[in-house]
């Protein structure tokens, strides 16, 4: 299995991160792509990815939370750790008009830019938002055509989003929110209209605990030995094995992210 986006440099890994990795791996998540934030965050994903070079991957990107720190050289720094080998998409870049850290008009400004140097490299973006699907999306038609791909990651949206965003070919995210029966449940009702090749897995951890753990852990900390709860919440829901999700949702993933094919 792929998790698609884990905040591996995260502080709560630090103590433990060999164990998380060796427990990911006893779980069948054998890649993880680390998700870089902010210009010192994805020289830390690189360096992860490069440490553990047989398991991970990294993007390097933006997140609209910090676009406030963004400067006249962070797009250079960004299309200079780009060219890293295990740099595999540009992000996380987007919007998010929920919590608004950073000026709208800021937000947009740095994923404007973050788009074009994706289209300028040849690069997939792994995209976030938060209460900002319209502008969003209004955003991305004007890039799309020159984007090689796109996935928003950790989807939470409601059903018109959902379809608008494959109207413009892109492919979803799906975290343990899909879990959580408070605020997850017309995520399920959605995953039925997602095509099978344009579905992958995450774990967002340390973020999102799946709430189907069963026993709970001790700790609130996500990590990616969880992600098979994700793919079996899928699998649950298309009423097929949890194998076929698995395996389908790795090959997307490596074809999405062009990794070395599994054998």
């Amino acid at each position: 299995m792929i998790d698609i986006g884990v905040n591996l440099a995260d502080k709560s890994f630090n103590n433990d991160r060999e164990d998380v990795l060796s427990r990911a791996k006893q779980a069948g998540v054998n890649t993880l792509i680390i998700t870089g934030t902010s210009v010192h965050g994805s020289e830390k994903a690189l360096e992860l990815a490069n440490q553990y070079d047989d398991v991970c991957f990294a993007t390097v990107g933006i997140h609209p939370h910090d676009a406030k720190q963004a400067n006249a050289q962070s797009m250079d720094q960004l299309r200079s750790l780009a060219m890293d080998k295990k740099a595999v998409a540009l992000g996380e870049m987007g919007l998010d008009f929920n919590r608004d850290f950073s000026p709208r008009p800021q937000q947009e400004k740095v994923f404007i830019q973050q788009l074009e140097l994706a289209c300028e490299l040849k690069l997939p973006v792994f995209l976030h938002e938060r209460d900002a699907d319209q502008r969003m999306q209004a955003i991305l038609k004007d890039y799309r055509d020159y984007l090689t791909n796109a996935v928003i990651h950790c989807f939470t949206g409601h059903k018109q989003a959902l379809y608008n965003y494959l109207d413009l070919d892109l492919h979803i995210g799906l975290t343990g929110w899909i879990c959580d029966e408070r605020r997850g449940q017309h995520l399920l009702e959605l995953i039925p209209s997602i095509p099978s090749n344009r579905l992958m897995v995450e774990t967002d951890a340390p973020y999102l605990l799946p709430r189907t753990l069963s026993p709970k852990p001790k700790s609130r900390r996500n990590e990616p030995a969880f992600l098979p709860e994700v793919i079996k919440a899928i699998a649950d829901c298309q009423h097929v094995g949890y194998q076929i999700i698995a395996n389908q949702t790795r090959h997307v993933a490596e074809s999405f992210f062009q990794l070395p094919t599994a054998h």
